[in-house]
């Protein structure tokens, strides 16, 4: 058997094999359990008829057994498998090639004998070709092709008889398991590494442990209380109520006093205003050290455990940056940059200035800079951090990241960072590319339907291969125009859309409050920014008097916790509706399926017709057959078509989320402008 590589184009050329990120410099990336969809254009000269197949290597080397490949695409030589890989770690798989002699034969026969022609050679071929065959195969398997050999050269059987014998569903079984294989030819094996499942599916929830049981005193007497890591225990069994599984606290540590920003991001700070906390470093200690307002390790061991308790993992940010009080700023000052005048220079985005904090300088001494950084990345995984919210990484050297992304996933392959990096496509996809677990996007300012589907396609296209998004609403610093001006609508629109387009999203504290008031007009700063100062919020209050939306986020993250649709990236599919203020996107796994109509104006109702695209919901295309359907936000059940009227108020209901009844039982005759032509309710 002749083996060729595909770096020589071997005698059937396997090309284009996905998904290869950077040529395999680095790897394609999925999560346990999770379907990995294999390509390759494989093709040869004249009409000789091919076989493929994908072969998985573990992390431990073991080959597992080939996987069948079909051709997909009429005429594309276009060939794809679906794998699954069961653990985490580095896999790699490649694409085999072969000529397929019985398959060629068969199309032959199939041709020849009905019409008379070449009878006995054709038989004879045949009877070869399937003797070979069994000589290849285990003995219980021999006996059903040697079955095969003896009756095609039988000539007292009919000879279409004898032919159909070779479509017996055992021979085809024994074939497709022990195919005969000319000519094999395989790719370069390419690299895939599987990490756990919060990689690609999860909900964050970031808040400020100071604002939670934070006090101020209402003589004004003395300055106010900051909350604790303690206090901020209590929120915690509230915030995994409403279904989420990561707590992402900004910076925990002790924060400069050296031109301290005050409210609003002032240059005054009076002596109660507690900075920036990612101003980081003091007297106190740097990042490897708790802020005293806050507690202790201690305490924040405490907190961490307390977290696990309720199903919450910790996301810590890493923001490698200094206040001018940090330690390192003494013992390291070639770690920071030095001006023309001697002073260190500040971090600048112009024009805007953050005189409070120093950049690290990754040139003038980068290995112990990287020791230094690796040593805090050790530190917090000793005490249960498990994700990392990485700040501004784009303002450091790619290589850097590469390096150490590695090192981690040598030593703690189940640690997961996130890419706070809001620039330039190149630099965020190339930030993915070397080791980012997961990525901020651009989705806070998609917010009509044409930049919403041209995102997602971007998104969930060849980029899904090496870049998971995580879609935030709103962050500290990021509150958009559009939720300043929509009110509640437009905070459950976003939320929805976050929610079901991407199977990682998350909010900030005071999302479900509808918080909306900016620091000026054309500003996307929130007003009294809780990075500058104590936020304490009446979450009771909210509750008893319906001023919150924490019922909605719940049962949105409920529903992608019980539907495996929603878990996934690249199974979105977008649907025709003739309303450029609706949009109408569906997700599909298997037998589980979601469809989301969704008025995208939170000011008024929009009405419309959608037409579905039934087979992408894996359902006969029939525009007359019905579909039962019920809305998972207020229980209503429809009955569906290819085409349905469907009418969005975004004050009492701005979307349809809507789940198929598997035998598509019948809804109850009625009216009503919520939904298709019938419906019911069900109690």
């Amino acid at each position: 058997m002749q083996v060729k590589l595909e770096a020589e184009l071997g005698r059937i050329p396997i090309l284009d094999v996905a998904p290869v990120v950077g040529c395999g410099r680095w790897p394609a990336k999925a999560v346990v359990g999770q379907t990995v969809e294999v390509s390759a254009t494989v093709f040869r000269e004249g009409h000789e008829r091919l076989g493929a197949a994908v072969v998985l290597r573990t992390p431990e080397g073991e080959e597992l057994a080939p996987q069948r490949m079909s051709e997909v695409g009429a005429g594309l030589d276009r060939w794809s498998a679906l794998v699954t890989p069961t653990e985490m770690g580095s896999w790699s798989f490649r694409v085999e090639a072969w000529g397929d002699p019985i398959a060629h034969w068969r199309h032959d026969a199939e041709i020849k004998v009905p019409r008379g022609q070449d009878v006995a050679l054709m038989f004879a071929e045949g009877v070869a070709l399937f003797m070979r065959a069994a000589r290849e195969v285990p003995s219980k398997d021999r006996r059903v092709l040697a079955r095969v050999a003896r009756f095609l050269a039988d000539e007292d059987e009919d000879a279409l008889d004898r032919l159909s014998s070779t479509e017996d569903p055992t021979v085809l079984e024994v074939l497709e398991r022990y195919p005969l294989r000319d000519l094999l030819t395989v790719s370069d094996w390419y690299p895939l590494v599987v990490h756990r499942q919060r990689a690609l599916f999860g909900a964050w929830y970031e808040f400020f442990p100071r604002s939670e049981g934070a006090a101020f005193d209402p003589l004004g007497r003395r300055g106010p209380t900051s909350g604790t890591l303690r206090t901020a225990m209590k929120r915690l069994p509230a915030i995994a109520d409403m279904g989420f599984d990561v707590v992402y606290l900004p910076p925990v540590h002790p924060i400069g006093t050296t031109h301290r920003k005050g409210p609003n991001n002032t240059l005054d700070a009076g002596p109660y205003d507690p900075g920036s906390p990612w101003a980081i470093g003091s007297p106190d200690g740097g990042h490897d050290t708790v802020h005293p307002d806050l507690g202790t390790l201690d305490d924040f061991d405490a907190f961490v455990a307390h977290a696990g308790d309720c199903g919450l993992e910790i996301a810590l940010d890493l923001a490698l940056q200094c206040s001018p009080d940090h330690p390192w700023v003494k013992d390291h000052p070639e770690w920071f940059t030095t001006r023309a005048d001697g002073t260190i220079a500040y971090a600048e985005n112009p024009p805007k200035k953050y005189q409070d904090i120093y950049p690290l300088n990754f040139d003038n001494d980068p290995d112990g800079l990287y020791t230094a950084v690796k040593n805090l990345i050790h530190h917090w995984t000793d005490h249960g951090v498990t994700i990392f919210r990485v700040d501004n990484p784009h303002t450091k050297p790619v290589a850097f990241w590469e390096r150490l992304l590695a090192d981690i996933h040598t030593t703690h392959p189940d640690v997961l960072f996130l890419a706070e990096a809001f620039t330039r496509p190149a630099m965020m996809h190339t930030l993915a590319k070397i080791g980012f677990h997961q990525s901020y996007t651009y989705f806070t300012w998609r917010n009509n339907a044409q930049e919403l589907t041209e995102y997602m396609a971007e998104l969930t296209g060849p980029a899904a291969t090496y870049m998971r998004p995580n879609f935030f609403t709103n962050t500290p610093d990021i509150l958009n125009e559009y939720l300043q001006h929509g009110g509640r609508p437009a905070f459950e629109i976003r939320a929805i859309l976050a929610a079901l387009l991407s199977p990682t999203w998350g909010i900030y504290s005071g999302y479900e409050l509808c918080e909306n008031t900016p620091q000026r007009p054309g500003s996307e700063e929130y007003r009294d920014s809780e990075k500058y100062q104590y936020r304490p919020r009446d979450w009771e209050t909210a509750d008893r008097t319906d001023t919150t939306i924490a019922p909605l986020i719940t049962t949105l993250n409920t529903l992608r916790n019980t539907h495996p649709a929603l878990q996934q990236l690249t199974n979105l599919h977008f649907h025709h509706i003739d309303q450029p203020e609706l949009l109408a996107f569906s997700k599909r796994h298997l037998h589980d399926t979601v469809l989301t109509i969704i008025n995208l104006n939170p000011h008024q109702p929009r009405e419309a017709t959608v037409h579905l695209d039934l087979p992408a919901l894996g359902l006969p295309d029939d525009p007359d057959q019905p579909h039962t359907v019920t809305d998972q936000l207020d229980g209503t059940t429809y009955t569906w078509r290819k085409s349905n009227y469907v009418r969005l108020d975004p004050h009492t209901k701005p979307a349809h989320i809507l789940t198929f009844q598997e035998n598509g039982g019948r809804a109850r005759a009625g009216g009503g402008q919520g939904g298709g032509a019938t419906r019911t309710r069900r109690r």
